[in-house]
């Protein structure tokens, strides 16, 4: 008998027959898993990627080269017979280094006499199944509030990247703001590929481009429902990572311009389910408990390992010093921020 198939585990007694299988659990999370990841790289335009790239220890670091300073100069053809000998460049060098976050999955309790009550023929393998789907999805919302929290922080740390509402003090988005976030990038503005905003920004956005009745913008969004957004596409999300309270009746909130890779998450060890029965109370209990990590990285900027120590919590994630440049150009970062109300 196969180890781990349904029969295993009840012929040796170890989970009755009727509890949650730890291997269908597993199915549902890795089918959900899988579609979700597919559709959420393609949305991003690739500016967030989720990835399985299993990874030893609590950060990766890779060694890369920088582009060599001065590298081209003015060469002298008039210093015969002297000739005289120049000073040669050096190739720098530094290191992307990502950081792993450890997460834990429940313990989820639940009686076996529940699972009786639902009927003889209850169909337990798909509530396994689905159990396993909803797990997913909750890890997916998990890794892309890590990853929106660091890649906020690496921009924030980066003055010439971060640009507040053309009112001052700054109000709701408007066109204008993003047209002045795309300027941080100058020349290479086409190298942001996407928006991530706040539910209440995208509608602020939306509302402020009807009153303007700026030519062929409101007529499109009232057709479709959707801002233009200088044809970038537009990740929203309520996410807590986009918000900052600035008193108890404001909160200030960032939009991202990101570019290509501009946050990678890495699944980096594979999850582990197990499920035991627990006795000693008035009713048995069937539990359910698992542990998973993953990497984050942030184009053009190293975790600092020094400041910011092993598995960082939100706050951890959050803080801009704990992210640190290691390229000689604004332009080659993860993106842009933009800061309105």
């Amino acid at each position: 008998m196969a180890e781990g198939t349904r029969e295993s585990w009840a012929g040796v007694g170890r989970l009755p027959e009727g509890l949650i299988y730890p291997e269908l659990v597993h199915s549902g999370m890795v089918e959900t898993l899988t579609q979700n990841t597919d559709a959420f790289n393609a949305a991003s335009n690739n500016a967030i990627r989720l990835v399985t790239q299993m990874r030893m220890g609590d950060f990766h670091q890779e060694t890369f080269f920088k582009n060599v300073s001065n590298l081209i100069n003015r060469r002298l053809v008039n210093v015969s017979p002297a000739n005289p000998a120049v000073t040669a460049s050096e190739v720098p060098a530094d290191e992307m280094i990502s950081v792993k976050v450890n997460r834990r999955i429940g313990p989820i309790d639940q009686t076996i006499d529940s699972f009786k009550k639902l009927g003889e023929n209850a169909d337990l393998e798909v509530l396994s199944f689905l159990l396993g789907g909803q797990i997913a999805k909750a890890m997916q919302v998990d890794q892309l509030e890590a990853g929106l929290r660091s890649v906020k922080a690496a921009i924030d740390g980066q003055a010439a990247l971060v640009t507040d509402g053309q009112a001052s003090p700054p109000t709701t988005l408007d066109t204008i703001d993003l047209v002045n976030g795309l300027a941080n990038f100058g020349d290479a503005a086409d190298r942001i590929v996407m928006w991530v905003m706040h539910s209440k920004v995208y509608y602020d956005l939306v509302k402020d481009q009807i009153v303007r009745n700026i030519d062929g913008l409101s007529n499109f969004n009232v057709a479709t429902a959707t801002p233009v957004t200088l044809n970038r596409p537009v990740l929203i999300t309520d996410s807590d990572a986009l918000i900052q309270q600035l008193s108890p009746v404001a909160n200030q909130y960032t939009t991202l311009g990101l570019t290509t890779d501009s946050v990678v998450l890495e699944d980096s060890e594979d999850p582990l389910m197990y499920n035991d029965v627990i006795t000693g109370k008035e009713n048995i209990v069937a539990r359910l408990q698992g542990e998973f990590a993953y990497n984050i990285s942030c184009k053009g900027f190293k975790y600092d390992v020094t400041n910011g120590g092993v598995n960082p919590d939100d706050t951890t994630l959050s803080t801009s010093t704990n992210w640190d440049a290691v390229m000689d150009s604004i332009k080659d970062l993860s993106g842009v921020a933009i800061k309105t109300l």
